[in-house]
């Protein structure tokens, strides 16, 4: 399956959702044609380069995104929102005449929902209190705090976490290994907080 990537320096899960404001004129080309042939795009996380500009090096696993809300500023800027649908692996990719991103992909198949161990509870209070402070930007309606797939693809859409470790925990495929995972990273966060 081929579709367009859009390499960003954060990432979208399934269920996810990223607000993204469009100006390069192949993004703005791509979303169109999104809007035209009723399909998705690739999110997938910067490895080598920048967002904009020449075409980046992305890693190698991905989210395949819908559009589900648009919008255009006064200026003329498009302002989207993209929902995560389904994870892929990146089989190889080439570029465009308009320096857009193309890859052919293997889409993944979709984890387990989960319930959240009661040894994890401090982090669905923890996200309570990430989604108080980004609402207004992404808004969850209905958040999934019992469901250990929710719960850990929320932190590394949320998170400030480095690109390397970003994708590390997005290539997981088991909802508790990845809040391990995270487990592991709040626990770092409050050594480091008690050393200081």
């Amino acid at each position: 399956m081929q579709i367009p990537l859009f390499p960003l320096s954060s990432v979208v899960m399934p269920d996810g959702l990223m607000p993204l404001r469009i100006f390069e004129r192949r993004y703005i080309d791509m979303i169109r044609n999104c809007f035209r042939e009723e399909s998705g795009f690739g999110i997938c996380l910067v490895k080598e380069g920048a967002e904009v500009g020449r075409t980046a090096t992305p890693y190698p696993y991905g989210t395949l995104t819908s559009i589900v809300d648009w919008d255009q500023d006064d200026s003329g800027l498009l302002l989207i929102v993209a929902k995560g649908q389904q994870k892929f692996r990146i089989l190889d990719t080439h570029t465009d005449k308009s320096g857009l991103l193309l890859g052919n992909v293997e889409l993944l198949p979709a984890e387990p929902t989960q319930p959240v161990p009661a040894e994890y509870h401090y982090l669905q209070e923890a996200m309570q209190q990430i989604l108080e402070q980004v609402e207004g930007n992404i808004d969850y309606p209905d958040p999934q705090l019992d469901d250990a797939l929710w719960l850990g693809s929320r932190f590394v859409e949320l998170l400030p976490l480095s690109a390397e470790l970003r994708h590390e925990l997005l290539s997981l495929d088991q909802p508790l290994e990845r809040l391990s995972a995270l487990a592991d990273v709040f626990n770092a966060i409050a050594q480091r907080a008690t050393e200081a």
